[in-house]
């Protein structure tokens, strides 16, 4: 064999190793102490799609000003994003508190999101109330005059 021949196979071999490989990035989203529910549900669904995608995301609780004497605060918020996607992520790093920010690493767990596609798709029971509903108008007594007739 020739090292020319050589050289080509070899970088045949390379090339197609390059191309079975996944490129994992650290996707980054943040979120403030005072976030509101629809922000925070939507960050969420976010961060989620980052997890499907095979990304590792990395969740930071920025403090400002005051805020930063109530740490509790921002490991509540990372808890429930920890427990809001125990289905699809599991806990790389731990929340930890680095200056004014706090962090925490979500990697994608393989083995848990295969067993939620296995499982069957059930709807959680609602823990909203029901709306009230509106109380229908009762019809007018056959006595009484119509609402025209009364005012002239």
């Amino acid at each position: 064999m020739d090292y020319g021949k050589f050289k080509y196979e070899a970088s045949q071999r390379e090339k197609e190793s390059r191309r079975k490989t996944i490129n994992v990035s650290i996707k980054e989203m943040k979120y403030r102490p005072k976030i509101g529910g629809g922000d925070f549900d939507t960050k969420t669904r976010k961060v989620a799609e980052f997890l499907n995608q095979g990304h590792k995301v990395k969740i930071t609780i920025m403090f400002r000003g005051r805020e930063v004497a109530h740490p509790e605060l921002g490991k509540r918020i990372l808890d429930r994003i920890a427990e809001q996607l125990a289905s699809t992520a599991k806990i790389e790093a731990h929340p930890r508190l680095d200056g004014r920010n706090m962090t925490m690493v979500l990697a994608p767990d393989k083995r848990a999101q295969a067993a939620a596609a296995r499982a069957p798709r059930v709807a959680p029971p609602s823990t909203e109330p029901l709306p009230a509903a509106a109380p229908t108008p009762e019809p007018p007594a056959a006595d009484t005059p119509p609402p025209e007739a009364q005012e002239a």
